[in-house]
């Protein structure tokens, strides 16, 4: 297999269809020297160093190199290929070159060692300094790791052009650390109170088993299934390692819409801030390492941009990376993938639920981001694993013990079942996610609205009907829009809330036999659900205020008896008593305004009699109504009373409660950082005064949306 490998790699360097772009860059030799390589088909650039004609001494710093355990690559038999074809310099490639430097290179083949090669300057003291540190075969010795900084010292000492390779050093550096780590956290263990001040909230005995295991491993995936606290077991490793490694700085790469959860998780429990990396590229690639943003503890990016700002990423020298919802990078040969594997750093913590969904091709390209070396050449751990038919198609896999006890250092996973008695009856749970462009143009057109209305009340203290009837409509829209534009047209789809929905399905599917309820006010958001779930082939079913009362006895039979069922989407008009405790996740699309309706969706599942733990997971758009509704409002039972969620068919209220209400609206329209000037609060009623709820003419399509709205409200409410 090996031979196959590398003849393979021999026969595409010599393809003369994709010739390689090869340049010297250093080097006194005419053939052994460093070089650059181009494929121009990638747009890949390779360092490499010619040390041999034998396959094993040389270097290339692609990540095949790296874990093909050949000693070759593609870029290194393109450039010998290419000597080999200039007859003044093939002959050379026979010669056994020493240069006058000494230096201590990584050698890779099945096991990777630290190599001496001596030079011709001052040999006689680089062999008596190789006795000391190295065997016979110029390897280093295991002993000689407790004292690599003496041997790099009196190396240099002999000769100023004493070297020792970037990936040497990575090498020798990395074993100390190892057992430093194991020591501290050792006396971690041992002390009791540790933990107790350590966040701002207390960790349960499987979580600080997780950060503890994190921060011994330096380099770890942590796979719980959904709901047992990834995130606050990754922020707690990180904390640990800052304090006890100085592991000053951390880089977060996750999913666009979860960049202002993890600022929340963040500062809620750790107490610091966090750097939210956006903007053009310019303006991105300053904040990695500018001054402003250096001393940030914190910084998040999303997987989109890794590939643009690798070199300001890896620029900025982040200790610590994080991967959530690592399953992006699942496989291996695309763009995406190779960008992040490419992120420098000393530690790194991966985050997923589902590291394996269809293949085991997945965890292998997960776990070469935390170790490339781990489970071997991608070739030989297939050839390992795979079960093929005689067509060679891959029908099974063999011999799984095997990648478990090899992964047992690196990979933490703990099940609800396995941690039963540590968790809470109840956990909640706010994921933020960030709005698209167009649900951002129209929220505002509403909010926009809503603040001339607010401040038309603010001056005269009244509202007619008609006001009172518009403001209504503008609120509703913006929660509408808050979810998804199609909830307003049945045309256009914008919205963010649905990806991350399917990344909890697709834990929850992990997980066994977890089921979950799916709540949102709109029967057109249950509506985009449930065509995601057709896609991934998930058994569900649906209940809203259209289906026959006769049918919904036999929807509840489904989902609690037939374990291919997992999702029970529902709307709150279908919704009223209903016993759902087969389930142990919910999940808001959105929130009431009534908070007695969010209690009565949750006690569907969270009620007497429920023997699991029960997950509350409430989607907010950043940003919109919802977040301001959060920090103002704090969901009081006061407004509206269930005007919105409970149907009423009036939309009067009495003038003291209609008064508090308007003092609400004041403050979701114009947060305290968001408050207009009078000047502009005008100069926007005289622009609003000829016009209800038309809107810009960018937004045509939400313009027509905006007047069906209100004509359903109408009805609804008169």
């Amino acid at each position: 297999m090996q031979a196959w490998q590398r003849a393979l790699r021999h026969e595409f360097a010599r393809d003369k269809k994709q010739p390689f772009v090869i340049a010297r860059t250093d080097g006194e030799h005419p053939v052994f020297a460093d070089y650059l390589v181009e494929n121009p088909a990638t747009k890949g650039r390779y360092k490499v160093a010619l040390r041999s004609r034998e396959a094993g001494s040389n270097f290339c710093s692609c990540t095949d190199f790296k874990t093909n355990a050949l000693g070759t690559c593609k870029h290194i038999e393109a450039l010998l290929h290419q000597v080999s074809q200039d007859e003044k310099l093939s002959p050379l490639l026979a010669e056994e070159y020493v240069p006058a430097h000494t230096a201590l290179y990584l050698r890779y083949g099945n096991e990777r060692d630290i190599v001496i090669q001596i030079g011709t300057h001052k040999r006689k003291q680089y062999e008596k300094f190789a006795r000391k540190y190295f065997d016979g075969q110029y390897h280093l010795q295991p002993e000689s790791y407790e004292h690599v900084d003496e041997m790099l010292a009196e190396g240099r000492r002999i000769g100023g052009d004493f070297r020792c390779y970037d990936d040497a050093l990575e090498f020798i550096a990395s074993s100390p650390r190892r057992d430093e780590r194991n020591t501290i956290i050792d006396r971690i263990s041992r002390e009791e109170e540790y933990f107790e001040t350590f966040l701002k909230v207390p960790l349960y005995p499987f979580q600080r088993e997780g950060v503890l295991f994190a921060v011994r491993a330096g380099r770890c995936l942590i796979a719980d299934e959904m709901g047992l606290g990834k995130t606050i077991q990754a922020i707690g490793a990180v904390e640990v390692l800052k304090r006890e490694l100085g592991a000053r700085r951390t880089l977060i790469v996750c999913p666009t819409s979860l960049k202002y959860q993890w600022k929340h998780e963040i500062e809620k429990f750790a107490g610091h801030g966090a750097v939210v990396i956006e903007g053009t590229p310019g303006r991105r690639h300053g904040q990695y390492y500018s001054d402003a943003y250096s001393e940030a503890a914190y910084t998040i990016a999303h997987y989109n941009i890794v590939g643009a700002d690798l070199a300001a990423i890896n620029a900025a020298r982040f200790d610590t990376v994080i991967l959530d919802e690592a399953q992006r990078i699942k496989n291996w040969n695309t763009k995406l993938a190779r960008d992040v594997k490419r992120i420098a750093s000393t530690y790194a913590i991966v985050l997923t639920g589902t590291p394996i969904e269809n293949k085991l091709e997945e965890l292998y390209s997960i776990l070469s981001f935390i170790d490339p070396y781990a489970l071997g050449p991608v070739y030989r751990f297939l050839e390992t694993h795979q079960i093929k038919d005689d067509n060679g198609k891959v029908i099974g896999y063999r011999e799984l013990n095997k990648i478990q006890n090899v992964l047992a250092d690196v990979v933490i996973r703990r099940r609800k079942k396995d941690v039963l008695k540590e968790l809470p009856e109840r956990t909640d749970r706010n994921v933020f996610v960030t709005m698209t462009d167009m649900q951002t143009a129209g929220h505002e057109e509403y909010a926009a609205n809503v603040a001339r209305l607010a401040h038309k009340w603010k001056r005269f203290g009244f509202l007619d009907e008609k006001d009172r009837k518009r403001l209504m409509v503008a609120l509703n829209c913006m929660r509408m829009l808050a979810d998804s534009t199609y909830i307003l047209d049945e045309e256009s789809r914008h919205d963010t809330k649905i990806a991350e929905l399917m990344c909890i399905v697709d834990d929850t599917l992990a997980c066994g036999d977890e089921k979950m309820v799916v709540f949102s006010q709109w029967e057109r958001m249950t509506r985009i659900v449930q065509h995601e779930l057709e896609k991934r082939g998930v058994g569900f079913v649906s209940l809203h205020g259209s289906v026959p009362s006769r049918k919904r006895e036999g929807l509840l039979s489904t989902f609690r008896n037939d374990a291919s069922c997992r999702v029970f989407l529902s709307t709150d008009a279908g919704g009223v008593g209903l016993n759902l405790q087969s389930a142990s996740i919910v999940a808001n699309l959105d929130l009431p305004w009534n908070p007695a309706v969010l209690e009565q969706r949750i006690g569907r599942v969270y009620r007497h009699g429920q023997g699991k733990p029960v997950s509350v997971i409430n989607f907010i758009s950043r940003g919109s109504i919802e977040e301001r509704m959060l920090g103002v409002l704090k969901f009081k039972s006061s407004l509206f009373a269930g005007i919105f969620d409970g149907g009423e068919n009036e939309v009067h209220m009495g003038e003291s409660t209609f008064k508090q209400f308007m003092h609400d609206v004041e403050e979701i329209a114009h947060p305290p950082e968001e408050k207009p000037s009078p000047k502009a609060l005008a100069e926007k009623e005289n622009e609003a005064s000829s016009r209800d709820l038309s809107v810009g003419d960018a937004n045509k399509s939400v313009i027509a949306a905006a007047f069906r709205a209100f004509r359903i409200l109408l009805r609804r409410w008169f």
